[in-house]
């Protein structure tokens, strides 16, 4: 079984079908990918700050490596690590950057092939659209009342004379 998390743009388009095909699924679990590819991936996914940050990173281990004059093999093993880390982590990081650049999750979903949760997310959302649109504008609330100079203001409290006991 395969989970997506779907996420919508921060302007959606005005019409469904323009809107619909700008959703983006995000699937959870590995990604071969971002393990094999990370830098290159990183950059196809436009996170800069994740780049950066891995650029950062392996150059520092690089750097701590040679500067403790281990065996290059021990850095060959921290950067296949990181990207085993980043393969493991890759939907997330996929997720944490859509919502940094304002995209909203409209939905989750499982099924057992992409296509059948894209097929199970748009008949459910399609059906919600639908409602949204069938339902009558809501009218707006009436102003409230305003008193006139001819009305006395209410009196509350001791003054009203609600108080007073009668002798």
């Amino acid at each position: 079984m395969q989970s997506y998390t779907v996420y919508e743009p921060p302007k959606p388009a005005p019409n469904r079908l323009a809107r619909a095909e700008r959703f983006v699924f995000v699937r959870d679990g590995f990604s071969w990918m971002a393990a094999l590819f990370t830098p290159l991936w990183l950059l196809f996914n436009r996170m800069w700050l994740a780049l950066i940050l891995y650029l950062v990173v392996v150059g520092g281990l690089n750097a701590v490596f040679a500067a403790a004059d281990l065996a290059p093999q021990w850095s060959s093993i921290a950067t296949i690590a990181i990207h085993l880390a980043v393969g493991f982590e890759a939907g997330t990081l996929r997720r944490w950057a859509l919502q940094r650049r304002g995209w909203r999750m409209v939905g989750s979903v499982v099924g057992h092939s992409r296509l059948e949760c894209e097929r199970q997310f748009f008949e459910s959302w399609l059906a919600d659209v639908a409602q949204e649109e069938r339902k009558p504008a809501r009218s707006p609330t009436p102003a409230p009342r305003q008193t006139t100079v001819d009305q006395p203001a209410p009196v509350v409290g001791p003054a009203s004379g609600a108080l007073a006991s009668e002798a």
